[in-house]
């Protein structure tokens, strides 16, 4: 899996790209603040994934109507001419070889990535919020009824905040909340079979690469934290279904009261344990960066056991933040597939790594 080229218009600072790529290693390099990440974004917008915009708009350079992503991308022995119009005010429009698609997750079928930034490198020790956001990338790339159960349970649960938040003032509003609570547990159950089935597959691949990267020195170990109803979290659906409806009527009268929807799968977490210990609350800096990147490359062997392909693996400033020994535990790691990395002006990685570079400045590259 790679993607051959890319033609971007008027997308973050690029008013207008065309550029191909390397197979293998394509290095980007560049000061600060020039576009380096806004190019791994465009990449990662194509395979239906948009990790730093909340809203499309965002992606759209400043004081212009809409913004334009061309992908030439070769997967499952085929082409593909992946593309993306955004609008102002208006519904984006996705396109394969021509035809429109219903939804980005019809993009992750055609075209994956797996990216790792700075931020991800303290994926250990930020909130849980942060691991669901991990997992949730990841799930909806592999699984399109999981993107679609997602994106069904974030409207549901914006509809149920409303009417718990308002009901004192409309007490009308409590006619809905049973129905859009049955809702969210039917919703809620199709995210914990997933996550659960992706989390039991994060056990087996995740641990020994961290024991590689810790040469042998670290156990870690990864925990799914779910409703505390549910007994089986990969059990049938229709079992964890009536376990969440048993944890929303014990929480209902709490939710009422405190005005906050108490009770899914919007609390979950997957917890990080190593040698025995949580590695949020007691793992050093350089153990919970090394527990972070063992995720993000057990996600791509997972990519990879799935699909018979490699992911495009997307590197963004990360190897600037490790020490040398982790930098080559990476980069020795990264074998097989297409790899984007970025870094800075003054890095020697250029020289290192080989393959295709380009520099980028002030939105263009060379």
């Amino acid at each position: 899996m790679r993607i051959d080229g890319l033609s971007l218009d008027f997308f973050r600072n690029y008013v207008h790209l065309d550029a191909a790529f390397d197979p293998n290693i394509n290095v980007i390099y560049g000061d600060n603040a020039q576009g380096k990440t806004n190019l791994l974004e465009a990449v990662a917008y194509l395979s239906g994934v948009s990790h730093r915009a909340r809203y499309d708009r965002e992606l759209i350079q400043f004081g212009v109507d809409h913004a334009f992503l061309k992908g030439h991308v070769f997967a499952r022995e085929r082409d593909f001419l992946l593309e993306a119009e955004l609008h102002r005010g208006a519904r984006r429009v996705l396109r394969s070889n021509g035809v429109k698609l219903k939804n980005s997750g019809e993009l992750s079928g055609i075209f994956q990535s797996v990216l790792f930034c700075p931020e991800d490198l303290y994926l250990i020790r930020e909130g849980a919020a942060a691991r669901r956001r991990f997992l949730d990338s990841a799930i909806c790339q592999l699984r399109p009824r999981y993107a679609m159960a997602l994106a069904e349970y974030k409207k549901l649960y914006e509809h149920k905040i409303r009417i718990l938040r308002d009901w004192t003032e409309k007490p009308s509003l409590l006619d809905a909340l049973d129905e859009f609570s049955l809702r969210m547990a039917q919703t809620g159950a199709v995210l914990i079979h997933y996550r659960a089935h992706f989390i039991r597959r994060l056990q087996e691949v995740v641990p020994p690469i961290h024991s590689d990267f810790s040469g042998g020195r670290e156990r870690l170990d990864l925990r799914y934290e779910t409703v505390k109803t549910v007994t089986d979290p990969e059990a049938p659906m229709r079992d964890i279904l009536s376990q969440l409806l048993e944890h929303q009527e014990s929480h209902r009268q709490a939710e009422l009261e405190s005005r906050q929807c108490l009770s899914g799968p919007h609390k979950d977490d997957l917890a990080v344990d190593l040698d025995g210990v949580s590695a949020k609350t007691y793992a050093s800096q350089g153990q919970t960066r090394t527990a972070a990147l063992s995720l993000k490359l057990g996600c791509r062997e997972i990519f990879f056991h799935d699909t018979g392909e490699w992911p495009v693996l997307l590197l963004d400033d990360v190897l600037s933040e490790l020490d040398h020994r982790r930098q080559e535990f990476v980069l020795n790691r990264i074998a097989g597939g297409q790899v984007f990395i970025t870094c800075c002006e003054d890095d020697r990685l250029p020289v290192l790594l080989g393959g295709k570079v380009f520099h980028v400045k002030q939105g263009a590259i060379g």
